[in-house]
């Protein structure tokens, strides 16, 4: 198993017995790289990636701050903190620190307290900018991942579409460019219908309404919104409902419809052709409302059965497939909005089971707001 490494520190100062003194406060909790000159710690940043950087400022060869000048020149490095170290305490020496990039400093005799509680400080806006960078990244791979799947369909239609132009297209054939029209429309709406909600529910402005609805209907509906596009893979879908009709709950019609939705489209994207997708409906006192959703797909490995409900994260990958990393995000913040329970499991002896726990629901006042968590 992996254990988290301490954080990297970059000790910079021609004088060994300075460094020495470091080591005594902070080496047991970090992990100290030393080097005696600025040019010595940039040929050390080849092979070595600090998290802060201790900087001695009166150095020969390179002070500090031609060295913090180079180093926040440089894009790769300039999000590491620097702290500069150094003996010079007038308000003109700390301004030309400061401005030549440095992001804090310590006067020297360092003392113990004060250097961890500053380092502590430039950890936290490192960890800061990291987390920025990572929501970003994932960001524009998401921007990336939706454009491509928009393009897809739109490609499908437009295809279609111009075949159609042509008079002499058999009846037959018409139908088919018809429905494959129908198809790519209906996948940008969903497309479309994900950004809108997830960005509706980051605002704090997605609302749940709350109506009393009928689960069985429900559930025939979503099957039957989904039939036509199961059926360009020739797969089967069948739907179980209990000998006894769920009692009508207290949720928003809209948003769970989406969220069956969802599973159900999912499980159609992934499961190989000529197969079977089975939604399920049960009730029982003791377990309250289950509503599961089993495919015959690649199935999800062990260790990213709970990530694959976070944003923008990706299960396997499918060539051709839309994965905006989004769908199950929105079906985990719906069925907890409604105080239940989502999960997935095998499907043996192939494939995954995705499976809906909802306890009694009672009455909620209508025009709650559904907040991210």
């Amino acid at each position: 198993m992996l254990m988290n490494l301490p954080p990297s520190i970059l000790v910079i100062d021609d004088e060994p017995d300075n460094y020495d003194v470091i080591d005594t406060f902070l080496g047991e909790e970090y992990q100290l790289n030393y080097a005696p000159g600025g040019q010595e710690a940039l040929d050390l940043l080849e092979t070595f990636k600090p998290e802060v950087i201790l900087l001695d400022l009166m150095m020969p060869n390179m002070s500090g701050i031609e060295f913090s000048k180079i180093l926040k020149a440089d894009p790769k490095w300039r999000h590491v903190p620097i702290i500069m170290v150094t003996s010079l305490t007038s308000k003109e020496d700390m301004s030309r620190c400061l401005a030549a990039g440095a992001d804090d400093f310590i006067s020297k005799p360092v003392n113990r307290v004060e250097l961890r509680a500053r380092l502590q400080s430039m950890l936290r806006i490192k960890q800061q900018y990291d987390n920025v960078q990572t929501l970003l990244r994932l960001r524009e791979d998401m921007v990336n991942m939706m454009v491509h799947d928009l393009r897809n369909p739109i490609a499908s239609i437009l295809l279609a579409a111009e075949v159609l132009r042509h008079p002499e297209l058999a009846p037959e054939k018409q139908q088919k460019k018809l429905e494959q029209i129908i198809q790519g429309g209906q996948e940008l709406r969903s497309l479309v219908d994900d950004l809108l909600l997830m960005a509706k529910l980051e605002s704090g402005k997605l609302i749940l309404n709350r109506s009393q609805v009928d689960l069985d209907q429900l559930c025939r509906s979503a099957v039957a919104g989904l039939e036509t596009i199961a059926n360009q893979k020739n797969l089967h879908l069948v739907l179980k409902l209990p000998s006894l009709p769920v009692h009508v709950v207290n949720i928003d019609p809209a948003l769970f419809r989406r969220t069956i939705d969802n599973l159900l489209s999912n499980a159609i994207k992934f499961s190989p052709r000529d197969g079977q997708i089975t939604l399920l409906l049960d009730h029982s006192e003791k377990e309250g409302i289950r509503i599961q959703v089993a495919d015959l797909g690649p199935g999800v490995s062990q260790e990213l059965r709970q990530s694959i409900f976070e944003k923008y994260e990706i299960g396997t990958l499918i060539k051709g497939a839309s994965q905006t990393g989004l769908g199950l995000a929105f079906c985990k913040i719906v069925v907890e909005a409604h105080g239940g329970k989502i999960s997935v499991e095998d499907n043996l002896p192939r494939g995954s089971v995705f499976t809906i726990t909802l306890d009694e629901v009672v009455a909620n006042p209508v025009g709650q707001v559904l907040q991210h968590a």
